[in-house]
């Protein structure tokens, strides 16, 4: 403690306050002021610590209580960087959960701090973390109910989407040239080239034939003579975008064989150009396959974005949404509201996931006796693991029922189940109002630790309200009282 510093446990928190920071703040507060808690949760934040890290030598660094709060409050409130800089800078409240008392208004947190220390977080330090929070909310609500401990989950699944633009082939060969000439001019101007003293120039002739092939649609004339002539105007300007693209390869490609071999710097960025020019090369074999060959391209074949790769495309049915650009997120949830367990599903589906789903929460939660889900998930393979694994099981067959199947979908307990089933989407629409409908992280380890540092945010909100409820019921009743 320094002069001016309040205590965790005393910083107070209106107990009115309608906005998701206040519930947040009561959920860490409560998470700080037990200390048995405090401490398994130090211990599993020990572990981001670069092992390189020594504490004896060099400048303090950030407190491991501050990362963890500034990393939940930044998903939990859906902000940017900026934004949490901003905040973490000048909100009395939030300072104050980071240990900051009136003498310390001289510090502030540069926004590139914030972001290194954030991203220490690994998914899996966070998923520990997860657990604890988890049952320290079950620990809360079941005093206040008269449950017999059981658990029943309800799982189901939702993309959360990537940063990036739609894809077209043309767009991806324009971003991957884009960069390729941008890094080029880079290693040229290091290496005392002046091989791309030209990049910015390079970069907007190739935007000007890109604009081009972008405008030019196909002929909707009934004149077969037209529509001829607007065909071969389409493979022409094609063509040239292409010529340039592969000029712009080759002298690329001649930089790289440029570099010295003892320059470290140099190599690195040959490594990231390289990249891009393999991207480039995998457009330029699209455009001419689709557009010179008349090919059509098989989806496996296809990229979706060059700067987040792991990007799918989800077609999932849902009216006036064709196509949603992004992960499948699968997340189960039990009657309580908390999130006991989430999954990134990398070229997965639903099917595919039911049974390692309850098989790892249960690993956590051995109480877990029971789990719903929709159709989705269904295969007869799954329904057969998960009737050995839960005394609850909801999982409604796609397509038609024999008579014995017919006779438990219908049954008074599959239904009671499967209606509560679609509670679940509650807790998918507070997890996308809270952060997690798009990832602005970059990368597929960047885009794991949003999910989890989102999942721990609204765990530790949920504890938080149920908080908040109870100080506001005694307020209410201490004003009643003093009304008396």
């Amino acid at each position: 403690m320094t002069f001016g510093q309040t205590p965790i446990d005393q910083i107070k928190i209106d107990m009115r306050a309608r906005d998701e920071i206040p519930k947040l703040l009561l959920g860490l507060q409560h998470i700080y002021c037990d200390q048995s808690l405090r401490q398994k949760v130090f211990d599993i934040l020990t572990d981001m610590i670069p092992e390189s890290t020594d504490s004896k030598n060099g400048r303090p660094g950030m407190d491991l209580w501050k990362i963890l709060v500034m990393g939940v409050i930044r998903l939990n409130c859906n902000w940017d960087y900026d934004k949490l800089q901003e905040m973490v800078n000048n909100h009395k409240t939030i300072r104050q959960m980071l240990g900051h008392g009136m003498m310390d208004n001289d510090i502030a947190y540069p926004l590139q701090t914030l972001k290194d220390n954030v991203r220490l977080m690994t998914p899996d330090i966070l998923d520990k973390i997860n657990t604890l929070v988890v049952q320290e909310g079950h620990k809360l609500l079941m005093k206040k109910t008269s449950d017999d401990g059981a658990l029943i989950g309800r799982c189901d699944s939702f993309v959360v989407e990537t940063n990036v633009h739609y894809p077209t082939d043309i767009n991806l060969l324009f971003d991957a040239v884009r960069k390729m000439i941008q890094i080029a001019a880079i290693i040229s101007q290091d290496i005392g080239t002046s091989m791309w003293r030209q990049s910015a120039y390079n970069i907007k002739a190739f935007k000007k034939l890109y604009r081009i092939v972008q405008r030019l649609k196909h002929s909707t004339s009934k004149d077969e003579k037209k529509k001829a002539k607007r065909v071969q105007q389409i493979m022409d300007a094609h063509t040239a975008y292409i010529k340039l693209a592969e000029k712009y390869i080759q002298k690329a490609r001649l930089t790289v064989e440029m570099i010295p071999a003892s320059d470290i710097i140099c190599a690195a960025r040959a490594e990231e150009l390289q990249t891009y020019i393999n991207y480039a090369l995998w457009q330029i074999d699209l455009i001419k396959r689709r557009v010179l060959q008349d090919e059509k391209i098989p989806h496996e074949d296809k990229i979706f974005s060059i700067f987040e790769p792991h990007t799918e495309w989800i077609s999932k049915g849902k009216a006036g949404v064709p196509q949603e650009l992004g992960l499948r997120v699968c997340i189960l949830e039990d009657q309580y509201g908390f999130i006991l367990h989430h999954r990134v599903m990398e070229k997965e589906t639903d099917d595919k996931v039911a049974v390692a789903m309850v098989t790892l929460a249960q690993s956590k939660f051995s109480d877990l006796k029971g789990c719903s889900f929709d159709k989705g998930f269904y295969s007869p393979g799954n329904k057969k693991d998960l009737k050995g694994r839960l005394d609850i099981l909801v999982l409604p067959k796609k397509g038609r029922c024999n008579k014995a199947e017919y006779e438990e979908e219908t049954a008074e307990d599959f239904i009671r189940f499967k209606r509560k089933h679609s509670a679940v989407e509650s807790a998918i629409n507070g997890l996308e109002n809270h952060g997690l409908d798009r990832c602005p992280d970059h990368g597929i380890q960047g885009f794991k630790r949003y999910v989890s540092l989102s999942v721990l945010a609204r765990n530790l909100q949920i504890i938080g309200h149920h908080i908040q409820q109870k100080g506001l019921k005694k307020l209410q009743g201490s004003e009643q009282r003093k009304a008396a």
